[in-house]
């Protein structure tokens, strides 16, 4: 019998032996039957039943106890009635929606086959352990970019572990970095799990994104730290790449260059441009190699502009007139004949008005008789329908903080150690991150930052999402095609591409206030023609039928998964407070007498404990609802327990026997690699989790400063 079944069965044992021990079988209570129904709950899941339908059944028996069983005439017609209403009440929970559009994009830029070039673009740094390095961040980027834990670590089982094991690093180091890398997905936004704990707790899943993205860069950090820890001082265990596995090959038109202009990029390509051809190159070629390499340059110079106009952008820039849209004004009369400021933030007029007037004996704003339109006493601030009519003003903007300046002269110099660094062999780096990092990280970025500035709600990011791993996987589609059915397709992909980037672009100046009016409606509708043509011939031209009908399947898959969890998990929610079974846990928890410091610690290391038999969704739909109602009596913020939990469910991957991880890897690795070499090399990053939450626990505002600074 192997170790790991020997394990679960010894674990289910001792939970059923105690529970046989310690349950008064002859004085038994509501309390002691919800209880019996958690522990039964557990052993069915270690059993290997389905979590989701395990739950409803022993929900669903357990109510019906509850509501009297076999003594009560309408008992199960009130346990039928809950399932009906539990059901229901969770299929109609908005957040839900975001779970499939995430995982579809996921899925999406899973196929986008770009994780190979990341890891080459990455793996060429000259630093100890750079093949590990390079593997943990492809793992953060890509693990943060799909949500889909089993493929990245399949796919860099496939692709990266091969690639260490011939560069003689040690199986358990590369196998750990791999697993621990993949799981970061759950943990750095978006998340799914994030979702799932919000939908749980009833905490703002925008607040959690916010809350996990900084705790989530630091385990990876930690991570990093010490695969460069260990390789610098144990490099045997990951020796360094040879130079000619690092060198990168430089086109002959550079290496032309370079060599008759010099080795720095950005002065050897002014001097070849302002030569001519006597370099030897043609000027298009120059131009077009020059604008690369100033693409850091001009990136850093338009996201400096756009912090400059947030901050200086004046208050008085605030369009009262969308006010009307949601029913401050009383009636479209006065709407159209133009509202004081006063009247659009809601001061209302007394009843026996005729008109628009003050009542009497106001001082600041008096009406004539048969006034036409609202009129300002002499020197008032106030403007009447001129303002409304003239659109958005112009006013003045407010002083540059000195911090921007601070920001600019750190950015500038920054940019300028970049071109003092950066050769041609680098220059060929950079643009493979250009077509690999890059890309992810605008469309995460782009995802998040919608999310975490409140422009959109997780569900409206989603949606912006799925079409974006759409684009993205189609543009990789279309740069593995040979370069004559590129420049046939661009053809006529670019106009479609000007239309809908036309409405894009109008409704960013409009925000920016640039422009007085948003987009008309007639572009509106021709731009979203537009991309939906595109897609079709998209999908006709770059054979997509068959990645779109796979993602949806699996995406369908997933997202059922899920959501019956969440119906599962509400029944057994309901029929364990019907049984009082949360009553009984409270009131033992309560009589421990504990500190809010060691309520945490003690929920930390329950929870890392049924990390090891069972997994994090598991954990989540039925435990946080009886960890969640005590948060309240210890005065914890259930934020920042719940950045807590997400740091701690990393372990429910990594911790044996139900290492799922451990056993997605196995499923590539080469047969000389087992699994207790792999269990091994995750144990060291285990460790490093827990040193993660004590780092959070010391230091809240890791995890609660974003948050703080801006919704607060």
């Amino acid at each position: 019998m192997k170790k790991e079944l020997r394990f679960g069965l010894a674990l289910m044992a001792v939970i059923l032996i105690y529970v046989a021990l310690t349950t008064p079988w002859g004085n038994m209570t509501s309390g002691h039957y919800g209880l019996l129904m958690l522990s039964l709950v557990v052993v069915a899941i270690m059993l290997g039943f389905p979590t989701a339908f395990t739950l409803m059944g022993m929900g669903v028996l357990f109510a019906w106890i509850a509501y009297g069983g076999t003594g009560s005439a309408t008992a199960l017609r009130h346990t039928l009635d809950l399932t009906v209403q539990r059901t229901y009440g969770v299929m109609t929970n908005e957040v839900l929606i975001a779970i499939p559009l995430f995982v579809f994009m996921g899925y999406l830029v899973e196929r986008a086959n770009l994780i190979e070039k990341l890891f080459r673009s990455l793996h060429l740094a000259r630093v100890p352990g750079s093949l590990a390095v390079a593997t943990l961040v492809t793992c953060a980027i890509f693990a943060t970019a799909t949500g889909i834990i089993g493929a990245v670590v399949t796919l860099m089982g496939l692709l990266a572990l091969p690639a260490m094991l011939r560069a003689g690093y040690d199986a358990k180091l590369s196998a750990g970095a791999i697993t621990a890398g993949g799981c970061l997905g759950i943990l750095i936004p978006p998340s799914v799990m994030l979702i799932v704990y919000g939908a749980t707790a009833g905490v703002s899943v925008v607040k959690l994104y916010a809350g996990a993205f900084f705790p989530g860069l630091m385990l990876a950090f930690l991570y990093i730290v010490y695969v460069v820890i260990v390789a610098k001082i144990k490099p045997e265990l990951a020796p360094p790449l040879p130079e000619s596995e690092r060198a990168v090959a430089v086109p002959s038109y550079n290496a032309a260059i370079e060599a008759a202009h010099g080795r720095l990029v950005l002065p050897a390509l002014f001097r070849a441009l302002r030569s001519g051809r006597r370099s030897g190159t043609s000027a298009r070629l120059v131009a077009g190699e020059l604008l690369t390499t100033l693409l850091p340059a001009l990136t850093f110079c338009l996201i400096m502009g756009l912090v400059w106009h947030a901050l200086t952008k004046s208050n008085a820039e605030t369009d009262l007139s969308g006010l009307q849209e949601m029913g401050m004004v009383g009636s479209p009369q006065a709407a159209g004949s133009g509202v004081s400021l006063l009247q659009a933030l809601g001061v209302q007029e007394p009843p026996s008005a005729p008109g628009i007037q003050e009542p009497p004996g106001a001082p600041s704003i008096q009406e004539p008789p048969m006034a036409a339109g609202v009129k300002e006493p002499p020197g008032g601030t106030l403007a009447g329908p001129p303002t409304q009519q003239t659109g958005r003003a112009a006013p003045q903007r407010l002083p540059t903080p000195t911090a921007f300046w601070i920001l600019l002269a750190i950015g500038t110099g920054a940019v300028a150690l970049i071109y003092g660094w950066m050769t041609f062999p680098r220059l060929e780096i950079f643009r493979m991150l250009l077509g690999s990092f890059f890309p992810l990280a605008v469309m995460i970025l782009a995802v998040l930052g919608t999310i975490v500035f409140g422009l959109a709600t997780p569900t409206e990011a989603a949606a912006i999402g799925a079409p974006g791993g759409f684009i993205l996987a189609t543009v990789y589609f279309l740069l593995a095609k040979p370069s004559a059915t590129q420049r046939r397709v661009l053809r006529l992909w670019i106009p479609l591409w000007l239309v809908f980037g036309a409405s894009i672009l109008w409704f960013a100046l409009y925000k920016l206030a640039v422009l007085a009016s948003g987009p008309p409606p007639w572009l509106g509708i021709l731009s979203m023609s537009a991309f939906s043509v595109w897609g079709l011939l998209a999908v006709a031209q770059m054979n997509l039928l068959p990645t779109l009908r796979e993602s949806a399947f699996l995406t369908a898959r997933t997202s059922a998964m899920v959501c019956w969890l969440f119906v599962g998990s509400s029944i057994f929610s309901a029929a364990f407070a019907l049984l009082g079974g949360q009553e009984v846990i409270e009131t033992w928890v309560l009589s421990l007498d504990l500190t809010p410091t060691q309520f945490l610690l003690l929920s930390q290391v329950i929870i890392f404990i049924l990390g090891w038999p069972l997994e994090w969704t598991e954990i989540i739909v039925i435990f946080m609802p009886i960890f969640i109602p005590l948060l309240e009596h210890y005065n914890i913020d259930p934020l920042f327990f719940g950045l807590l939990v997400a740091l701690n469910l990393q372990t429910a991957f990594l911790s044996p026997p139900v290492a799922m991880a451990a056993f997605y890897l196995k499923g590539v690795a080469p047969p000389h690699v087992t699994l207790n070499q792999i269990f091994a090399g995750m144990m060291p990053f285990m460790v490093i989790q827990v040193i993660a939450m004590a780092l959070l626990y010391l230091w809240p505002q890791i995890g609660l400063w974003l948050p703080t600074v801006i919704y607060q």
